[in-house]
Order: C-alpha cells, then structure tokens, then sequence
C-alpha cells in the first residue's frame, strides 16, 4: 500500500472532495434542506484532526477508511440530530456499509484489468484525484455522474429523479465523462 507522503502529519484537507463526493451520495434526502454535504465534511476533519492520535496506519488507503468510517459516524449523528430519533446501531452500520460499497464502487470505476501492486497505488493517488475532478464538474453532469456509476441508477431512473428526458440525462453522461476525462488527464 502507498505510505503517506508527510507521514502522520499529512494534511487531512486532500481528503475533502473525496468525502464531500460520498456525503452527497449518503446524505438523508430529508436533511438536504437543513444540512450541506460541505458542513458535514467539515465535521467528519474536524473529529479527524482531534482524533487523530487515535489513526495507527499509515497508507492513503488506511486513511481514506478511517475517514469513511469517522463520515459514516458523522451522516448518523446529523440524521439523529435533525430527526431526533435515538441511536439506531444497525441504521449507523448500514450507512458505513453504504458508504464503502459507494467507494468500492469508485475505486472499481478506476480499477484496471490489471491488479499489479503499482496499478493499486496507482488507483489509490487517483481515486483522489477522481473525487477532486468529480467536483469540478457542472452539478447537473456531477449529479448524473454519480447516479450513474457510484450509485448504479439505469439512464431511467436517473431522468426521472432529475425531472429531464432520457436524451437529455444521456448527454449530460456524454459530456460530463468526456470533462472528467480531460480533467484527469491534466497532470496533478
């Protein structure tokens, strides 16, 4: 697994549009009025960084679950928050569920034939530079994006969540893979 470059004390902020990505996929569609996916990634840093004693790996994989773990946390305690209900254990287990598979499934947009232990590091530094490509994108195409290959919505279902015509949802894809695309092919 790739260290991280700095050591313990590597900056939590590159970590910031990788968890606002899985915030907004796991954020509770009643919350949204109430509560930015950005505030609740600010939180999930600011326990990070208080916590941080407490974080004994030492790749930017290690990190990224630990984070994940620390957001998924984070999600819960906002939804018992705003909806005062109390502690549901198996609902906070299924939102860190959630929230891996959603990352298990950027990674898998990333992933190549190839399992070779560079490719993984490889993939490791991009998933990163993924989320971060991912929020420089129109909302309209991020929103797509998302739906489409992190959440696995059919074009259907997304037009229909987004209001919009198949034709419509087909060329926000189109053109929101073809930005993303060059976006990463920028050197970082």
């Amino acid at each position: 697994m790739a260290p991280l470059a700095g050591g313990p004390s590597q900056p939590l902020e590159q970590y910031r549009d990788y968890l606002r990505l899985l915030a907004r996929l796991h954020l509770d569609p009643r919350l949204r009025v109430k509560l930015d996916p950005s505030d609740v990634v600010q939180e999930t840093l600011l326990k990070a960084h208080a916590n941080r004693a407490q974080f004994k790996g030492h790749s930017h994989a290690e990190m990224a679950a630990w984070l994940r773990k620390i957001l998924a946390t984070t999600l819960a305690q906002a939804l018992r928050r705003f909806s005062r209900q109390q502690r549901d254990l198996a609902r906070e287990q299924s939102l860190e569920a959630a929230v891996e598979e959603s990352s298990a499934r950027l990674e898998s947009w990333l992933a190549d034939e190839r399992s070779a232990p560079d490719a993984r590091i490889q993939r490791e530094e991009e998933l990163l530079r993924l989320a971060e490509a991912l929020a420089q994108l129109p909302e309209d195409q991020r929103t797509a994006l998302e739906m489409r290959h992190l959440q696995g919505y059919a074009v259907a279902a997304i037009a229909e969540q987004l209001g919009r015509s198949e034709a419509s949802v087909t060329g926000l894809l189109r053109r929101g893979l073809k930005k993303l695309r060059e976006l990463m092919a920028e050197e970082p």
